[in-house]
């Protein structure tokens, strides 16, 4: 028998079309599920975009490998991840490797990796983005692990990686978890990329009483633009749908309960652990929380709010336009932000203007606003945050009053943004020369003698407030 290049244990949709891309480009790929059905279903079905190796079980599924052997696990992240390592770790040998392509934390990662390390394992986890279009056509991939592993399998995921400018959408993130960290941090800011394109359709939808149909007009006037975009452009689509039983639009007739895997929390509580302020993912994720109460909704249904009074329409579609920009332009300076902490925090030494460049084409963020991010880093490899560079500088000076307006006007209307709301926030809290957390601190020092630092001399100081009320050192 033949061995094959490469593996796929996990023929879900992802794995399925994953496995059918790595056929596609010439690999000879053996394939497994713990249903044998399905593994006999992928190969009737696709056997002829090229060769498949499929087994029954693990024993031959690694068997049917070229050594050193390369398998990548499509299961469900948490303990079915831990089962299928720990199961194939017992067949592989030293200089193998292991290749978790799910959504697993990195932490998890992390420990798998020095687990597997100690038996002369290699493994790599990989964030893989795209959906199963992606996986099939080519996705955004961020593997991580040791270099040695990179030279062994770059070159394939490089190879089935989307393409843009004749560049792959694949590059070694770093050691360890770095690469499901890049991938949380990309779903993290897809979180909240989703979060302010949905209130700019709400608050020109309740503002100026534009029908779904007619926003979708907007959205790809908008995909023209600077925010040319994926999720832009199918936001267009997802307006224009007429549900067929109903003849309703399609926004109309959906549950307004937005659901969620996790990602977005664990970005949230990753940035915490960093005391990285990544405010857009974390109201991005807590819109879907609230969203998911509808018994609090009804309850507070009857709650007065302000009376809606008119809008020139023309005007607040282009002010929310530019709203949109900005905000995505903080929204992606937290989450690279969050991963420059990250990398200083783990020693992964990412290369953030790379992480752009991966992140152009498959994934589901993939912008051409990207292409000025990567020039952002290239220009300055160690720019404190993407909001100093120059460009993104003037493009925030030009959206600010717009950006300021739309926040007035869905104030003013009872429309809730806090996507937008807080990334102005943000901006402004950012630029400012002092901000009130000298009171915070004073605050802190008199109740819990916390402490404090002055502008003006070296070293920690307490007062005593509840004596005479002296300063001295801590």
């Amino acid at each position: 028998m033949d061995l094959a290049d490469i593996g796929v244990t996990g023929l879900a949709t992802m794995g399925r079309n994953l496995a059918r891309n790595l056929a596609r480009h010439g690999y000879a790929v053996a394939v497994h599920n713990r249903s044998h059905g399905r593994t006999q279903q992928l190969v009737k079905e696709f056997g002829g975009e090229g060769t498949f190796v499929p087994s029954e079980d693990l024993a031959g599924f690694v068997a049917s490998l070229k050594r050193p052997r390369r398998v990548i696990i499509m299961v469900k992240a948490g303990a079915g991840t831990d089962a299928v390592i720990d199961q194939l770790a017992e067949l592989m040998e030293p200089g193998d490797m292991i290749v978790d392509g799910g959504n697993a934390h990195f932490e998890d990662t992390r420990r798998r990796e020095a687990a597997l390390r100690e038996k002369g394992l290699h493994f790599v986890g990989t964030g893989i983005s795209g959906g199963e279009e992606g996986a099939l056509h080519g996705p955004s991939i961020m593997p991580g692990g040791s270099k040695e592993s990179w030279e062994a399998l770059g070159p394939i995921l490089q190879d089935i990686a989307a393409q843009v400018d004749g560049v792959p959408c694949s590059v070694h993130v770093g050691p360890d978890g770095a690469g499901h960290f890049v991938k949380m941090v990309h779903n993290g800011i897809e979180y909240s990329d989703m979060q302010l394109i949905a209130e700019s359709y709400d608050l020109l939808r309740q503002a100026l009483g534009a029908t779904p149909a007619e926003l979708a007009e907007v959205f790809r006037e908008w995909n023209r633009g600077e925010l040319d975009s994926y999720l832009i452009e199918i936001t267009a689509e997802v307006l224009d749908q007429v549900d067929a039983e109903t003849g309703k639009p399609f926004v109309d007739v959906v549950v307004d309960q937005a659901e969620q895997k996790g990602t977005g929390r664990w970005t949230v509580q990753s940035a915490l652990d960093l005391g990285v302020p990544v405010t857009g993912i974390a109201e991005a994720t807590f819109a879907r929380a609230l969203s998911g109460h509808p018994e609090q909704r009804a309850a507070a249904a009857s709650l007065a709010g302000p009376k809606l009074s008119g809008v020139e329409g023309r005007e607040l579609v282009e002010d929310v336009r530019q709203a949109l920009y900005a905000s995505k332009i903080v929204a992606y300076a937290q989450g690279f932000d969050q991963m420059a902490a990250a990398s200083k925090e783990y020693g992964w030494d990412l290369d953030l203007g790379a992480m752009a460049t991966i992140w152009r084409g498959g994934c589901i963020i993939r912008a051409k606003f990207l292409d000025r991010i990567r020039a952002a880093y290239d220009a300055d490899p160690q720019l404190p945050t993407l909001l100093a560079d120059p460009t993104f500088a003037a493009a925030l000076e030009t959206a600010q009053e717009s950006w300021r307006r739309v926040v007035t006007t869905a104030v003013r209307t009872g429309v809730p943004t806090p996507g937008f709301s807080s990334a102005l926030a943000y901006y402004d809290a950012l630029r400012r020369d002092r901000l009130p957390a000298a009171l915070v601190q004073g605050l802190r020092d008199y109740f819990g003698a916390h402490t404090y630092q002055r502008v003006d001399k070296e070293g920690s100081f307490h007062t005593d407030w509840s004596g005479d009320r002296t300063e001295s050192p801590a």
